[in-house]
């Protein structure tokens, strides 16, 4: 019933997309008017769209005219004119949704509009991208849009100073990577200085390829740290053992689907004998797991991970003497980034490389919750749909699914499945040549650098025979139809070629051996556009580890802007002076080229994907699906398997292989079946819940964590802009000593069991207060309320007197960099006792109790106490604390020293000048040199008593002196 109504009124997303169309027949109907337009006027029109946003006009009601006046722009600077579902995509972005635009569908002019319909406001808008190559490719390329239309552009990369990003910050629209703007995030809650700051307040973002940063990367949290102490040695030996343990896989379980190792009975057994015969247990201890060896269990348990779970060339890789991570979604290096907890530093001493000092946690926070910052988020990507409620519940974002310009002509076969590893590679080479032969582009997907490099090493060796084939000059008919420019013209050849027999072509048998390619991984992350950039002419073999080139559109004939580029490129490296007009002819002659090859690799079919390897994520596969059959072209795409893939092996490899071998599959032999495809996206759908429920009970556990960081964040910055703090300071005061009598003097109990001395003792240390406490508690009918009023006035007095001696402006100035100082060094505390409570708190299951309602508990318990202990801690050191400021020596005017040649002293030339006084300290007495302390007193302590005999601490006393 429900697919019936649906045929009859069309599903949700059809009838959301159906009313944007509606709204771009009005935008369309502007464009007569705006293309009368000057560029003057037309650039003007932005300053007249301010003007009426000044005067209180809504900014949806602009909708339709800054759309058109963006398009119009584009089409006089780009010399490209969006496309009627193009700015469907950017009412969708505008609204704060994600558009899901299949590949080739130009998502990068998509959010010319939106972006220049909110940089408007003046409150800035940040565009989103996945590498530093694309943020300064766009911010170029679409930054002149931007400022032929009178808006300033501002790009965010590695390197900047701290100026370059303020001022980047400050521009309309600025472009960069995830990564830069969420440590841009943590670093303006680490300075001093409002000043320092280099963010606005979070307006709006576009967020490109917004499944891949929203969604894969939101497990991994920014971080900033700083260096702890230095154990790479105790990692080199942890690891030593564990390489030594692991060789009986009965000394540890692993759970590939979980992603985790763990030591078995026997495996602990063995490492604890290893590590006593070492001598590496703390002293007087002969247990692994005793409280004192805890350290060496986390080393071990990670040593045991780093082996076991992490492969060389697939999760990581070796750059430069350090392990560079793999984004395994992407095939990309994410520089910079280091795994916590001390897993990265077992890495290292795996793979013998300097293990780095491991790093304390000063601020962090996850990429989810750092783009839930923004007022109004909104996500462009080829492939969102099978993530649509992660997006929903998380981000409060609606994907909608925006139809092609032109029809898809792409043939998507089913998956074949062969029994091992060395049959599907067969396979893929033959396929592989078959495509080179006949002179159609062929992109290869792997899931890893090892598995491309594999892949690389068979086709240099490979001998093959396939057969080429040319259609038959009474079919060729149909081979110039499928190149028309007339959409019903080229479907209809497209049909009839698809229906041809193997007696319409002439065959001839080729032999060779070796075939040339290109590899793509983050080995040659550098040269990723050039290598995507060629990867569609004719007979062109690409092997691409997931990533298959995002940013740069795979051409059929190749790509005129980037050969362009390596032109220039080529001529600076020859020191050739290019002039405008070479350019120009250069130009021509590319263009012309491509024209011939783009016909070549038509007629062969378009190009053909072919995934080597499922991936877990159903998303991955259709982003290497979508790089064929672009803007109406034809294109093929084919998924090879073996029974030892990780997907089919972890999930249903014994069964599937047994099922083979029943049926008879003879070696080489593949199985397909639309069966067995609904099998398969079955297993990566099971694999995509797990990975939703692991990040959605990290988003979890991170809102608590989130709340607090608001919190403390938005205190530190009312910190940074006050001028005056002492009101708070006074407030910290009044409830520490509200604190202390509250705790020594109970509400409730009698006099005499007030805990006198231990108050005395506390007054002292944190007011630095002597006052006769026992006195006041004797006298008769005294309250404890009545004793909080004297500890205040008392203190208060102190504050005064300290005040007095300090002067207004630097006791404000103190009082602020204590503030600061203190709330910082309490939350770098705070995350590691959190980080802690995090480990463990999974343990409260097993009593019956939820893990997350505990830590919730338990971390308000935590935030309570860093509160409390930061009232404490500031008021003693604003109280007790000796401030001491030298000032400069006076020089007397005109004064100068020389030698007299008779006596050889030196003697002053004016004799009248005095030498310059001591330098006067706090309690302006002179400064005594420690030569001149009595014998004995030189080396005392300085929180001893003074051995002068007055009772006070010798750095009250004699020794303020030094």
């Amino acid at each position: 019933m429900l697919g019936f109504a649906r045929k009859i009124f069309g599903s949700s997303n059809d009838r959301k997309v159906k009313d944007f169309m509606g709204q771009v027949q009005a935008i369309n109907a502007l464009e007569p008017k705006f293309a009368a337009l000057s560029d003057d006027e037309l650039r003007m029109m932005t300053q007249a769209f301010r003007d009426r946003l000044a005067a209180g006009e809504k900014l949806d009601k602009l909708v339709n005219e800054a759309f058109a006046v963006a398009r119009e722009a584009s089409k006089r600077v780009l010399g490209q004119r969006q496309y009627d579902v193009q700015l469907t995509g950017g009412m969708i972005l505008h609204e704060g949704g994600i558009a899901e635009m299949r590949t080739g569908e130009g998502k990068t002019l998509v959010a010319i509009a939106p972006a220049y319909l909110n940089a408007l406001t003046g409150k800035g808008v940040h565009v989103i991208t996945v590498n530093d190559y694309l943020a300064k490719r766009d911010a170029e390329w679409m930054g002149r849009v931007y400022r032929f239309l009178g808006l300033d552009v501002g790009v965010i990369v590695n390197g900047l100073s701290q100026g370059q990003r303020q001022a980047a910050y400050t521009a309309d629209i600025t472009y960069g990577t995830n990564n830069e703007f969420g440590f841009d995030y943590l670093r303006d809650n680490l300075v001093y200085d409002r000043s320092e700051m280099v963010q606005r307040p979070h307006n709006f973002a576009i967020v490109d390829e917004v499944d891949s940063i929203l969604v894969d990367e939101a497990r991994t949290p920014l971080i900033i740290s700083g260096p702890t102490e230095d154990r790479s040695e105790l990692y080199k030996i942890v690891d030593g053992l564990v390489k030594q343990l692991i060789v009986d896989k009965a000394t540890y379980d692993l759970d590939e689907k979980q992603k985790q190792a763990l030591l078995s009975e026997e495996g602990s057994e063995k490492i604890e004998q290893m590590l006593e015969k070492g001598g590496y247990f703390a002293a007087d201890t002969t247990d692994l797991y005793d409280a004192a060896n805890v350290s060496l269990v986390h080393h071990v348990n990670q040593a045991l991970r780093a082996n076991t779970l992490y492969q060389r060339d697939k999760d990581y890789i070796i750059k430069g003497g350090e392990v560079v991570l793999i984004d395994e979604f992407t095939g990309r290096m994410m520089t910079g980034r280091r795994l916590s907890e001390g897993l990265h530093q077992a890495i290292e001493a795996k793979e013998d490389v300097k293990v780095q000092p491991e790093n304390q946690t000063l601020a962090s926070v996850t990429i989810q919750n750092y783009f839930r910052l923004y007022e109004k988020l909104s996500g462009m990507t080829g492939t969102a749909a099978t993530e649509a409620q992660e997006f929903n519940d998380i981000y409060k974002m609606d994907v909608l699914e925006v139809p092609t310009n032109r029809p898809i002509q792409r043939i998507d076969y089913d998956d074949e499945v062969y029994r091992t590893f060395a049959e599907k590679n067969q396979a893929i080479a033959h396929q592989i040549a078959d495509c080179h032969v006949n002179g159609q582009p062929i992109l290869v997907g792997t899931v890893s650098i090892e598995k491309s490099e594999q892949l690389s090493e068979l086709l240099n060796t490979y001998a093959y025979e396939v057969e080429k084939r040319t259609l038959k000059p009474e079919h060729r008919a149909i081979g110039d139809a499928m190149r028309s420019d007339d959409e019903k013209t080229r479907f209809a050849a497209r049909k009839q070629f698809n229906a041809l027999k193997p007696d319409a072509f002439d065959i001839e048998t080729v032999k060779g051996r070796g075939i040339p390619h290109s590899v793509l991984n983050a080995r040659q992350h550098e040269l990723e556009a050039y290598i995507v950039a060629d990867a569609g002419l004719p007979g062109a073999v690409t092997i691409a580890t997931n990533m298959a080139g995002r940013g740069t559109d795979i051409q059929l004939g190749g790509n005129l802007e980037m050969r362009v580029a390596k032109w220039r490129l080529d001529q600076r490296n020859l020191a050739v002076a290019v002039t405008p007009e070479m350019e120009a002819a250069e130009e021509a002659r590319l263009k012309a080229d491509i024209a011939v090859q783009k016909e070549k690799a038509l007629a062969a079919g378009g190009l053909f994907v072919l995934g080597t390897e499922r991936h877990e994520s159903r998303r991955i596969d259709n982003q290497l699906r979508g790089r064929t059959g672009r803007q109406g072209d034809p294109g093929t795409s084919k998924f090879y398997l073996s029974c030892e893939d990780d997907l089919l092996r972890i999930f249903a490899g014994e069964r599937l292989d047994s099922i083979m071998r029943s049926f008879g599959v003879a070696e080489g032999e593949a199985i397909t079946h639309p069966w067995l495809n609904r099998a398969i996206e079955t297993a990566q759908k099971r694999v995509e819940t797990r990975n939703y429920d692991i990040r959605k009970n990290l988003l979890k556990y991170d809102d608590v964590v989130n709340d607090q960081r608001k919190a403390v964040f938005e205190q530190r910055q009312e910190f940074m802009d006050a001028t005056d703090l002492s009101e708070l300071v006074a407030e910290f005061r009044r409830d520490v000593i509200s604190d202390l009598v509250e705790r020594y003097m109970p509400p409730k109990a009698y006099a005499e069991q007030w805990d006198i001395a231990g108050l005395d003792e506390k007054v002292r240390g944190e007011l630095g207060l002597e006052l006769p406490l026992a006195d006041w508690a004797a006298e008769e009918g005294v309250s404890n309320e009545e004793i909080e009023e004297r500890l205040v006035e008392a203190a208060d007095a102190r504050a005064s007197e300290r005040l007095g001696v300090l002067g207004e402006e630097r006791t404000r100035g103190l009082e602020k960099q204590f503030m600061l100082q203190m709330i910082d060094m309490k939350w770098r505390e705070h995350l590691v006792h959190l980080d802690h409570l995090r480990g463990v708190i999974g343990l409260r299951g097993y009593g019956q109790r939820d893990p997350l309602n505990e830590y919730k508990t338990e971390a308000f318990s935590l935030f309570e106490t860093l509160l409390y202990e930061l009232r404490h801690d500031v008021t003693r050191w604003l109280m007790t604390v000796e401030f001491r400021f030298e000032a400069p020596p006076e020089l007397p005017e005109f004064q100068e020293i020389h030698l007299n040649p008779g006596t050889g002293e030196n003697e002053m030339a004016n004799p009248g000048a005095q030498l310059p006084e001591q330098a006067l300290e706090g309690d302006a007495r002179s400064r005594l040199p420690v030569e001149m302390l009595p014998a004995g007193w030189q080396n005392t302590g300085r929180n001893a008593n003074c051995p002068c005999g007055s009772g006070r601490k010798f750095k009250h006393c004699h020794g303020a002196l030094v």
